[in-house]
């Protein structure tokens, strides 16, 4: 199932998206998009049924915009230097263990939401990325246990970064990570079963129009599996959390001098095979 939320920031209605590719309304069936319907699965049951049952009224995508596809986000978590290709690019060694860095929840907005360059900044980057969504509470996840059990869909994470902020400023990268809006996502939460395998993945982003990054989550030096299951020896994840997974080889940090990176004006527009299609303009903040 594709699952998203639709209105005004701070009061979208749950939604689906058909087969056929038409807006259904799912207020009647669910209260919104978020951890406690994904731990659900009677509820999530009810909402296959009804779309299978064509019992979903339709809604007029017309002019409506698109939020994050998940409600009441506990904590993004996220993979740093995960992409082999990334590594050499910024010539970084590949991490033995995963990078975890943190960005606030309140980063999040809606896919294609206005993204707000900092005040001072003059190194805002862009990375396409796949998130993960937590459809269980995953404690020490077992060696024998699949940790893909744990996941109830995925997404499509813009992690804008400010690099100035997090690499020259001291400190851990979160300066540079947790500006507002430096987290678009969605348009939609696709459901684990309709993914597939997480690892075969096409991951591409344009800046005005022009390629930069053109990658595949087959290059991940950590898999999905793997970082849920290391995560999960360090904190609780619960249903309702994001991992952004980290980036593929193309961002502004690794292109030569004078690095490309982004200002108002400028329009970001990402994707990811199955996930579906961001734009984001940005302005001054």
């Amino acid at each position: 199932m594709k699952l998203l939320r639709v209105g005004t920031a701070g009061a979208e209605r749950p939604a689906l998206l058909d087969a056929e590719g038409v807006l259904r309304d799912l207020t009647g069936i669910v209260d919104d998009i978020d951890g406690a319907l994904l731990a659900d699965a009677a509820a999530l049951g009810r909402v296959r049924a009804a779309a299978d049952a064509g019992e979903l009224p339709a809604l007029d995508a017309t002019g409506l915009r698109i939020g994050p596809p998940l409600g009441r986000i506990g904590k993004v978590v996220c993979i740093g230097l995960n992409y082999h290709d990334h590594a050499r690019e910024t010539g970084a060694e590949p991490p033995a263990e995963p990078v975890v860095f943190f960005k606030a929840a309140d980063t999040v907005v809606g896919p294609n939401d206005t993204v707000l360059v900092p005040r001072g900044s003059v190194k805002t980057d862009w990375e396409v990325e796949l998130a993960v969504v937590i459809g269980r509470t995953a404690r020490y996840v077992a060696d024998d246990e699949d940790p893909l059990a744990y996941v109830a869909g995925y997404a499509v994470a813009h992690d804008v970064s400010e690099r100035e902020f997090q690499i020259e400023r001291g400190g851990t990268w979160d300066k540079g990570k947790n500006c507002e809006t430096f987290n678009p996502l969605g348009p939609w939460l696709v459901t684990a079963d309709e993914v597939g395998d997480p690892q075969d993945l096409s991951l591409k982003l344009w800046v005005n129009g022009e390629l930069k990054q053109d990658g595949t989550t087959a290059e991940q030096i950590f898999p999905v599996a793997e970082v849920v299951r290391y995560v999960s020896r360090f904190m609780v994840l619960y249903p309702g959390d994001v991992i952004n997974t980290g980036t593929p080889a193309g961002v502004a940090l690794g292109a030569p001098e004078p690095k490309p990176f982004l200002r108002a004006g400028d329009v970001v527009e990402l994707e990811i095979g199955g996930l579906g299609r961001q734009r984001q303009e940005l302005k001054d903040a």
